[in-house]
């Protein structure tokens, strides 16, 4: 139905002058639901459905119902390139598979930030920043000019170039309008990202969260995204922030909370005085880590703090005029103890202290006494003349989460001037370096002089990109990696990013710590973790004094005084050139036509075959029988288990695969980069090296044992071996399979590998939509049971009847695990939870279903 029109028309109300609204108030008036109390974020899903004339799904939001299925037609899609390219060159194989390739046109507006390419090759020396950038053009040249092809072959499609910052931080200063206004019509700004830290732009009353590339695809070609309605909790906040702690510390401790709570599937609505005392920087911070505390959003509501942002950001007086008026028109403005909340949480601000989090998940929450009990024992007879146990060898100001919080990257500028008039430098082992989200925040710092403070400590501009966020910190100064593998040492990385899974930062790295910028400053100065930063110094003075932690960090004054002085001039010249790029993308040239030049021998961009052919036939088609267990796991297997994003080791499946086709064997790249090549990608799924599968205990890395003869291989090569026998596979894991990165390679790599189903205890939403979205299926072993208590080994043959028949929301599954004459069984949850969902597992997944609208053949 059009916007506005049918049953809508009859609640259109004028909001301002030639602006009206589809009113949920004139709604209520009439009778038609009610919606008093009803938290922010499920006005905006009432209001979708209002303006579609969805009376149904109208009337469920109200009650809400969370066995009700609605629907959500988003305003826009987000994406960066690592997730953002292989959908779109989805969409080139749809078009290549489309009598009309005009007809494959994303139906909203895309954006596309180039942000996850760059890699910190250079540091610690001025023009560190541009040769980054230069290697990163170099090395990304053929998947630019796709994207420049991209930028012309699809009208709604615009491109951010690399260099201009971090996908989450570029749309809250620049893409996030707050509403939408469409031919005189105004709604909300709702948005899918296809980075699962796109609840970032919750912040600022945006309603959207992460999705993998598959659903994304679905979305920007008009398909309307089903979920069910959500249970809210609502987190009371009161007090505020003690001196010194930093947003990053409340992020950190609230992940810590709500994970202790449990909010897997919900929406978190922040609400409560404590606003008052959280910028909207600060709620950027905590909204950015809704998928490390398990929520779908972290959503905050509009009130005066969002104003001041639009206007700091640079944003006209009529935008941010249109923003007011509509959220108190449609119960969107802040309404502290006014919203009624499926669940209440009391959080008091005061109680935060500063912590870290780690070493390897983001709820681990260490205070600063805490951190050195947290690492392996210092081995006996190791002595200070080199490398040891607990040493920190990374030290990255990085990330979206952290890097564009003016308070938290100020405080850090203000802490390495202290440090550097008190003759402090980083220990010679640490390799620092400065990756903003916004080019802001490098200019307020240079500004101010703390750009040359942070650089005289090794924390030189390296680019404006997720960098070692993401685990593209680069190589390790050669004597450095040495002293790990000689020793076989656990060292480790301090980061303000968002994550810290075992590995992910750098192979060598199995320790990885969260702060807030100014802690990764001086944790690059201590050099290692093994020191109570609030009783032991941080080093020693030119005259051999102690310098402690507490003497230099600023206090809130000077921080607020510094941060007084940033300017809405320096966002508005950085948002002029958002979309134009530097010389050498303005100079790249790019193929035209409908239809992408594809080239077979390529390295990077191959034509990805899952809309036609074996891949796009339905994998289930009856029951499943004699399936074996390629990989038996434990708890929170993530997406980077599942398919890594690290450097290809020239020794793996996937490196030895790419030099035999003429790769560079010296520059073989990172699986980032080359997920449109689905040959090496299939080689990288379930190849990460710190990966663990109880078929081969005591092995780390993607091997598992061929049964029945007990072979190790490769998982890649068992698949192969299953699949030419006409055997099928399946996965058995534990608790949250699939956290972390909204990865759809997690869940293509499981299809191409004939993985027919992954049964665990439970599993992380994205990861959960992605696999039925290829056509393979979730399945939850009942509450209390696992592989564990039931005994387990890997060795079973696994049978799962009652299928297609069963492949439908709330049904179950019986399943057999037989090994010899030792037979288990018991029925699983089926993990599908919409009729849209059934539909793309019996049709064998998204793909085939959309590319079967434009074949030549559709009518046959």
């Amino acid at each position: 139905m059009k916007e506005g029109g049918g049953l809508a028309g009859a609640f259109r109300r004028p909001l301002l002058p030639g602006i009206e609204h589809v009113s949920l108030a004139a709604a209520e008036a009439a009778g038609l639901a009610h919606f008093a109390g009803l938290p922010a974020s499920l006005r905006i899903l009432a209001e979708d459905a209002l303006r579609h004339g969805e009376e149904e799904a109208l009337a469920a939001i109200a009650a809400r119902d969370p066995s009700a299925t609605v629907r959500l037609r988003p305003a826009r899609i987000l994406m960066q390139d690592s997730s953002g390219l292989p959908v779109l060159a989805d969409l080139a194989a749809l078009r290549d598979t489309a009598e009309d390739p005009a007809l494959v046109e994303p139906a909203i507006p895309v954006d596309l930030v180039v942000d996850h390419s760059v890699e910190v090759d250079v540091h610690g020396t001025p023009g560190a920043a541009e040769a980054s950038l230069a290697i990163e053009f170099r090395r990304n040249a053929e998947r630019y000019r796709f994207l420049r092809w991209a930028q012309g072959a699809f009208h709604r499609l615009r491109v951010v170039p690399p260099g201009m910052g971090i996908i989450h931080q570029v749309n809250l200063e620049i893409l996030a309008e707050g509403v939408v206004l469409r031919d005189g019509l105004a709604f909300p700004d709702t948005m899918l990202g296809t980075d699962s830290h796109s609840t970032m732009v919750n912040a600022l009353g945006v309603l959207g969260w992460g999705v993998g590339g598959i659903e994304a695809l679905a979305a920007m070609l008009g398909r309307a995204v089903a979920l069910r309605v959500p249970r809210v909790l609502g987190v009371q906040l009161s007090g505020r922030l003690a001196a010194g702690v930093t947003a990053t510390d409340l992020a950190l401790t609230l992940t810590e909370a709500m994970r202790h709570h449990g909010v897997v599937g919900k929406v978190v609505e922040f609400d409560g005085p404590g606003l008052d005392a959280l910028s909207l920087a600060d709620r950027a911070t905590v909204a950015n880590m809704a998928p490390e505390y398990g929520a779908t959003m972290g959503f905050f509501p509009v009130d005066a703090e969002t104003l001041r942002y639009l206007r700091l950001t640079g944003r006209d007086e009529a935008r941010i005029g249109l923003v007011e008026a509509y959220a108190k028109a449609q119960g969107l403005w802040r309404a502290d103890g006014g919203r009624d909340f499926d669940e209440v949480l009391r959080f008091d601000l005061g109680s935060v202290e500063p912590v870290l989090a780690g070493p390897s998940r983001p709820q681990e929450r260490r205070r600063l006494s805490e951190v050195p009990a947290t690492l392996p024992p210092l081995r006996a007879g190791k002595e200070r003349t080199g490398l040891v146990d607990g040493d920190v060898v990374i030290a990255a100001i990085t990330s979206c989460t952290n890097t564009a919080n003016a308070t938290s990257m100020l405080r850090a500028g203000l802490l390495a001037r202290a440090a550097r008039r008190r003759g402090l430098v980083p220990k010679p082992w640490v390799k620092a370096s400065l990756s903003p989200g916004s080019r802001v925040v490098t200019g307020y710092l240079a500004e101010m002089g703390l750009l040359d403070d942070l650089s005289a400590l090794g924390f030189a501009l390296t680019g404006h990109g997720c960098m070692t966020c993401m685990g593209n910190s680069g190589p390790l100064p050669p004597d450095v990696e040495a002293g790990i593998r000689a020793g076989g040492l656990n060292v480790a990385a301090v980061l303000s990013g968002n994550r810290n899974f075992e590995g992910r930062v750098h192979p060598l790295v199995r320790l990885g710590y969260l702060a807030s910028p100014p802690l990764v400053v001086a944790y690059a100065l201590a050099g290692t973790l093994r020191r109570d930063l609030t009783a032991e110094p941080l080093g020693h003075d030119a005259e051999g004094r102690p310098v402690m932690l507490s003497e230099l960090w600023p206090d809130d004054e000077a921080v607020a005084a510094a941060e007084a002085s940033i300017r809405p001039a320096l966002y508005l010249a950085r948002t002029a050139d958002a979309f134009v790029g530097s010389p050498a993308w303005q100079a790249m040239v790019a193929p035209g036509g409908a239809r992408f030049p594809w080239d077979p021998g390529s390295g990077f961009l191959r034509p990805p075959p899952f809309a036609t052919g074996p891949l796009a036939a339905p994998q289930i088609r009856g029951d499943v029988t004699g399936a074996r267990i390629l990989a038996l796991l434990g708890d929170d297997v993530t997406t980077d288990h599942i398919s890594p994003i690290s450097r290809i080791p020239e020794d793996s499946e996937a490196g030895t695969w790419l030099v035999a086709q003429g790769a560079p064997a010296g520059d073989l790249q990172s699986y980032s980069v080359r997920r449109v090549n689905h040959e090496a990608m299939a080689r990288g799924t379930f190849a990460n090296l710190r990966l663990r599968n109880r078929l081969v205990p005591g092995r780390e890395g993607g091997f598992t044992r061929l049964l029945p003869s007990g072979e190790v291989l490769s998982i890649h090569g068992a698949a192969a071996a299953y699949a030419a026998a006409g055997v099928p596979a399946v996965v058995v894991a534990g608790r949250n399979y699939g956290a972390g990165s909204a990865r759809d390679w997690a869940a293509k790599g499981t299809r191409i590998l004939g993985i027919h189903a992954v049964i665990a205890e439970s599993f992380e939403r994205i990861h959960r939509a992605n696999l039925v979205a290829m056509g393979v299926l979730p399945l939850a072993f009942p509450e209390g049971t696992g592989a564990e208590t039931l005994g387990l080994t890997g060795e079973e043959e696994v049978d799962l009847f009652g299928l297609p028949q069963a492949m439908r929301p709330g049904s179950t599954v019986r399943a057999r695990f037989q090994q010899g004459e030792r037979r288990v069984e018991l029925d699983l949850l089926c993990g599908i939870e919409t009729e849209e969902e059934a539909e793309d597992l019996a049709g064998g997944g998204v793909l085939p279903l959309i590319a079967s609208r434009w074949r030549p053949d559709r009518a046959a």
